[in-house]
């Protein structure tokens, strides 16, 4: 019997295609995920015209790069995941970030690059953010669902603040993201939103600085209304925008550099900047440099074999007017993750002891870490509540250092969350864990000996309400700051026993110093 040639079925070109209803509705139906296989198979099967061809392999290979831009490890992504984390478990932004980095070490440099800008941009301006979006849309962000709200504030933040992303690629990636977390209901909404967002970057009424200036630092600077009423009361205005602005430029990594002061080869500096490691001086103290440049700062050798160790020139002012000397026993109380401690030991060439508290052992463990690291010998760590009086220490130490748990307003450059966090209710509460802590610090202090108290904020309550209430409750004495400081503060503290370091007026962390003397 003759075998019958197959031949291949012509594909009707002048009318539709009951196959895959082109040519009319060939594009509508190609975009069609669930007709996908149906269309692919009928493709193959006939003698198709070389355009739709064309057009479902670029669909197909669209819809691929969609899905790897989509994964869950993409930059974008997530910081999606981090923003409604931190959000949801109220956990601090930077270790929301180290864990998330930690479980994906799979991102390149690039895109964790972009992550963090992402995550930190998104919290920086959050309150600034919230005012674009409700601006232009009718759904105002309080009411609107998380996932979306924070879809949104990534978005806004590439059209307003990154001039490297296109806006076109800020909404079709935050359409995108909608759809792929389960919301392409409201994929028309996004892209509304955004792309009005994006017309009308001139269209936005802002707040007038005359008029409401309350109002017009919040928004500008995004900080929450009760810390810019707080602020303009007891600093002004100038002041305020001041300390504002400050919080929203990119803090410097600021490093000490160990072999300056233990009066070894002083070659650190030079190794850094041969690595393309830009090394600039510091203010206030010698020993201390800004670095920039780095990609990975525990893998450049000197900070691994710690001959450089991260710290904000504040904290090191702080253990400099604590009045150190060689043979000191130094009890410091609220140690983590071990800065002062550390600083302590070297000022002291190592001869001397010092005793490294703090309230947990997950605490005691960074301060531990960081002893290995710089191989420090003469400090033992202990875990201990500073707020239980430890009997056996009174009247022992030549110094106790209480730098203690406070509203931490001076970081909120390097923590911008924290200025959501803050509240009269919070503040009173850390104020009354500050005093029990300085009740049995200053019983800790032997006769000649020191007390220096410090935190890292410039709330009032926290700082100088509390000298007057440790000079009225105790038998220490006000010691004159200004012979521990270096001119240009010395000058500034005059004959009080304490001086407050402003961020953006002075340049370091805002900080709070005072020392007391038995």
């Amino acid at each position: 019997m003759p075998i019958k040639k197959q031949t291949r079925k012509v594909h009707p070109q002048k009318r539709d295609c009951p196959g895959c209803g082109c040519t009319n509705g060939q594009k509508a139906l190609v975009k069609d995920r669930k007709a996908r296989g149906r269309v692919w198979k009928h493709i193959e099967t006939q003698n198709h015209p070389n355009a739709i061809k064309l057009l479902f392999h670029k669909e197909k290979e669209t819809d691929m790069t969609s899905t790897k831009k989509q994964s869950r490890n993409d930059a974008r992504n997530l910081a999606l995941d981090t923003l409604l984390t931190i959000e949801k478990e109220e956990r601090p932004s930077h270790l929301v970030m180290r864990d998330m980095l930690r479980a994906h070490p799979e991102l390149v440099l690039r895109e964790e690059r972009f992550y963090r800008k992402l995550v930190s941009g998104v919290l920086e301006w959050r309150l600034k953010l919230d005012y674009i979006i409700d601006q232009f849309s009718k759904t105002k962000t309080k009411k609107m669902k998380p996932v979306i709200r924070e879809i949104l504030r990534l978005a806004v933040y590439q059209i307003y603040f990154l001039d490297a992303v296109p806006d076109s690629a800020a909404v079709n990636e935050a359409v995108r993201m909608a759809a792929h977390r389960g919301f392409g209901n409201l994929r028309g909404f996004v892209n509304g939103v955004l792309r009005s967002a994006a017309r009308g970057k001139d269209r936005i009424s802002w707040p007038d600085r005359e008029t409401d200036p309350i109002r017009f630092i919040s928004i500008m600077y995004s900080m929450p209304v009760y810390l810019t009423e707080r602020w303009c009361r007891t600093l002004g205005k100038e002041k305020t925008e001041l300390v504002c602005t400050s919080f929203q430029k990119q803090a410097p990594l600021t490093v000490r550099f160990r072999d300056e002061l233990l009066e070894r080869k002083a070659e650190c500096r030079q190794e850094l900047q041969e690595a393309g490691i830009s090394v600039t001086p510091a203010p206030y103290i010698s020993y201390a440099g800004y670095l920039s440049g780095i990609t990975d700062l525990e893998k450049l050798p000197a900070f691994a074999e710690g001959r450089i160790t991260v710290q904000d020139v504040s904290s090191m002012l702080a253990v400099e007017a604590a009045g150190i000397q060689q043979g000191n026993l130094i009890l410091d109380l609220a140690a983590a993750p071990g800065g002062k401690s550390l600083l302590a030991s070297d000022l002291m060439k190592g001869n001397g002891r010092i005793i490294a508290r703090d309230v947990s052992e997950q605490k005691a463990g960074l301060i531990r870490d960081n002893i290995k690291r710089l191989q420090v010998e003469n400090i033992e760590v202990q875990v201990h509540d500073g707020t239980v009086l430890d009997p056996s220490m009174e009247g022992k130490a030549e110094v106790v250092i209480a730098d203690l748990p406070c509203s931490g307003l001076g970081v909120i450059g390097r923590k911008p969350d924290i200025r959501y966090e803050a509240s009269d209710e919070k503040t009173e509460s850390l104020v009354q864990l500050q005093r029990q802590i300085l009740k049995n610090a200053v019983r800790y202090v032997k006769p000649g000996g020191t007390l220096l108290y410090s935190t890292c904020t410039f709330d009032p309550r926290e700082n100088e309400e509390n000298v007057e209430w440790i000079l009225k409750n105790s038998d220490l004495k006000s010691d004159p700051l200004k012979n521990f400081l270096p001119p240009e503060l010395a000058e500034e503290a005059g004959n009080r026993n304490y001086l407050q370091l402003y961020p953006g007026i002075h340049a370091c962390d805002g900080f709070f110093i005072a020392r007391f003397r038995r």
